[in-house]
């Protein structure tokens, strides 16, 4: 069988089989197919990472919380489990405590808080580490000492296997004035 071709296209049909427009109409319309896809999983993905966002920020609410009151209550079981194994704590007046020192001083009972709560708080994630960072209101007594002061703290957290961990804080030394008295 002879084929007699008489232009290009009939040349580009006898080589592919079809039309070269055609299959120019079929690749674009793959490629809207494929762009289109691409947009629903970046949505979904972006849409999760929001979730997932404010899962954290609630998580690292809640924990928050949880320490300063575990503190006000000399609850060391609680704060035992939110501190990290390897925990620093830095004072404004360049005291250092560890895991240990803030258990064992809950455990004493030689400080006891009336009032530790804060406000003004702040949370930042990036990925697998947060910072809260706040200003404390602590009302009660220090190595028997009667506290009533306002300091600013930041908390650093990273997420492990196990969740949110407590690894590290830094607080101002006490704010100058007196507080305010208010319900907590």
């Amino acid at each position: 069988m002879k084929v007699h071709l008489t232009d290009r296209s009939d040349l580009r049909r006898a080589m592919w089989g079809v039309n070269i427009m055609e299959r120019r109409s079929a690749l674009r319309s793959t490629i809207v197919a494929c762009a289109l896809a691409l947009l629903v999983i970046v949505n979904v993905v972006a849409r999760a990472a929001a979730a997932s966002q404010d899962d954290d920020l609630k998580a690292l609410q809640k924990l928050d919380t949880d320490y300063q009151r575990a503190v006000e209550q000399n609850d060391t079981q609680t704060m035992a489990r939110i501190l990290a194994d390897d925990f620093i704590l830095v004072l404004g007046d360049g005291q250092v405590s560890t895991k240990a020192d803030l258990l064992k001083d809950a455990a004493s009972g030689q400080t006891k808080y009336e009032h530790q709560v804060d406000s003004d708080r702040t949370i930042r994630v990036w990925g697998d580490a947060a910072v809260i960072t706040a200003k404390l209101w602590a009302t009660g007594l220090e190595d028997g000492k009667q506290v009533d002061y306002y300091m600013w703290f930041s908390d650093t957290y990273v997420r492990t296997p196990k969740g949110w961990s407590y690894v590290f804080g830094q607080a101002s030394l006490s704010l100058p004035g007196k507080p305010k008295r208010s319900a907590h």
